[in-house]
Parts: C-alpha cells; sequence; structure tokens
C-alpha cells in the first residue's frame, strides 16, 4: 500500500495519468461522433500490397474497438507503472510516457480511417 500511496502522490505521474485519461475520453468521444450506425460499412484497414483494394471494409464493432483499446491501454499502462514505480521511478515515468504516445497514435489512426468514409 505505501508504493501506490507514492504513486499517486507523485506530481508528475499525475499530470501524465491526468493527460492519458483526457485523451482517453477524447479519443472515445471523438470516435463516437463520427460513428454513423445506418452506414453500411467502414474502413478499417490499409493493406499497401493489395494495390487497387488496399482499402479493407469492416463493420462498426471493429470501430468501436478503438474505444475499448485506448482504455485498456491507459488501464495496463497504469497497472505496469504502480508496479515498477517502487524500483525504478524513471522506468515508471517511461512506462507512463509511453502509454500517452500510443493514445496520441490511436487517436490520429481512429479519425483518419474515420475520414475516410
Amino acid at each position: 500500500m505505501p508504493n501506490e500511496k507514492r504513486f499517486f502522490h507523485d506530481r508528475i505521474v499525475l499530470l501524465l495519468l491526468s493527460i492519458s485519461t483526457f485523451l482517453s475520453l477524447l479519443g472515445s468521444v471523438l470516435v463516437l461522433l463520427r460513428v454513423d450506425s445506418r452506414s453500411s460499412g467502414y474502413i478499417v484497414q490499409y493493406r499497401a500490397n493489395l494495390g487497387i483494394s488496399a482499402f479493407q471494409t469492416g463493420k462498426l464493432t471493429d470501430l468501436l474497438a478503438f474505444i475499448v483499446f485506448l482504455w485498456m491501454a491507459l488501464i495496463i499502462n497504469t497497472i505496469l507503472a504502480m508496479r515498477i514505480y517502487h524500483m525504478h521511478r524513471w522506468l515508471a515515468l517511461t512506462i507512463v510516457s509511453l502509454g500517452l504516445l500510443l493514445l496520441i497514435i490511436a487517436i490520429i489512426v481512429s479519425n483518419a480511417l474515420l475520414v475516410l468514409r
């Protein structure tokens, strides 16, 4: 318990976790706002080696998986950082920072796929 208490009292960790939570919420809202339940298909993949048929279509659940991914990435990165914090603070900060980068990339990719609709 003392390690978790120190983890959540670290101001830099709290800042990074707050930004990560905001990005997860923002990404979820952006995906939900752009999704149309009446649409027949969405572009969910781009395969450069297929030539003309490089864009692969998918269902609504394929795009809603981005929301699940955003929240799972946030939770897993937080748990990993909490477990490693008592050994190396800088490694925990690195884990949370890389999780932040992962969330940013996921938001960019999900928005890019929804624009191609």
